[in-house]
């Protein structure tokens, strides 16, 4: 028997790569909403397609958010409608309907101030108003009794959409040198893998007897900078572009980073059937997908 599964953010990075695992996952029948069925900036429309089902999602997966980090800082009003006041009301929702509420949040809810990867139960500070809106969305979820789960992630990059290793092969097929920050450090998730994990993660929820919600971190295995990070893109796709290390104070931006933003993973690797893959395995699989994406 399959079990219905919504889906919010289909157009994101994630929700197309939820798309893209879907069919290792037969047990679910998920279902991908956009922001022309189910938009988060708005009440109204939240209110309006829960009330319009027939019957409720035995789980949902919030997989779309207010992501613009730096633009969070000037519009932190719309920021936390997205962020924290969606997630209270779709968590209320799943309470009220008996749904299981997995949540996608993020590393910058932390301070960047550790010198060891962060656990689950580490003291959250999020230093800029986006971190501060998804630590919202967090307590506010946790608050409202709905079975469920938290997954903090972080560097989220795919074949699809905008994201950091995209940009740096569009920049390196114009430029001989890039300069990149070398003195943020995280580990770099690939989103299908991410995808996969919360499928899994949501199999084990929905099997619990468990009433609360739990917090995890995923992200891929390893450890690197941004600096690292595109050495590595430019390394693997074999473009020609040098790449230099330059400070965080050198490139300036209206939202500040946490420096060290690496998560723990082992409290979710427990509950995984396989290993976390290294962000470098990871990598690879991307650039040959974005290859033969060019290809074709």
């Amino acid at each position: 028997m399959t079990r219905r599964v919504l889906v919010l953010g289909k157009n994101g990075q994630l929700g197309q790569s939820l798309q893209k695992v879907a069919a290792q996952y037969p047990l679910f029948e998920l279902d991908f909403a956009g922001r022309d069925r189910l938009d988060l900036e708005s009440a109204e429309s939240i209110s309006t397609f829960f009330d319009r089902l027939e019957q409720p999602y035995a789980g949902i997966i919030n997989a779309a958010a207010y992501t613009a980090v730096d633009r969070a800082e000037s519009e932190q009003e719309l920021a936390r409608q997205v962020n924290q006041h969606a997630v209270a009301q779709l968590a209320g929702i799943a309470r009220q309907q008996g749904s299981y509420f997995l949540h996608v949040s993020t590393d910058y809810v932390f301070s960047g101030q550790a010198c060891r990867p962060y656990t689950e139960a580490d003291t959250t500070a999020p230093v800029n108003a986006y971190g501060a809106s998804k630590l919202g969305g967090e307590q506010a979820l946790l608050a409202s009794g709905c079975r469920g789960g938290i997954v903090r992630t972080g560097w989220v990059y795919s074949e699809f959409g905008n994201n950091f290793v995209k940009t740096m092969l569009r920049l390196g097929g114009q430029r001989r040198e890039l300069g990149v920050v070398c003195d943020q450090v995280g580990t770099p998730t690939y989103a299908p893998d991410l995808a996969a994990a919360l499928l899994e993660l949501l199999k084990t929820g929905l099997d619990s007897t468990a009433s609360d919600a739990q917090v995890y971190h995923y992200s891929n295995e390893g450890v690197c900078s941004w600096y690292d990070f595109a050495v590595a893109v430019f390394e693997l796709s074999g473009v020609a572009c040098a790449v230099s290390p330059i400070a965080s104070s050198a490139y300036p931006t209206p939202a500040a980073r946490p420096f060290y933003s690496v998560l723990s993973k082992a409290r979710i690797r427990q509950l995984l059937s396989a290993p976390i893959p290294h962000w470098r395995q990871s990598l690879g699989l991307c650039l040959l997908g974005l290859q033969e994406h060019v290809n074709s």
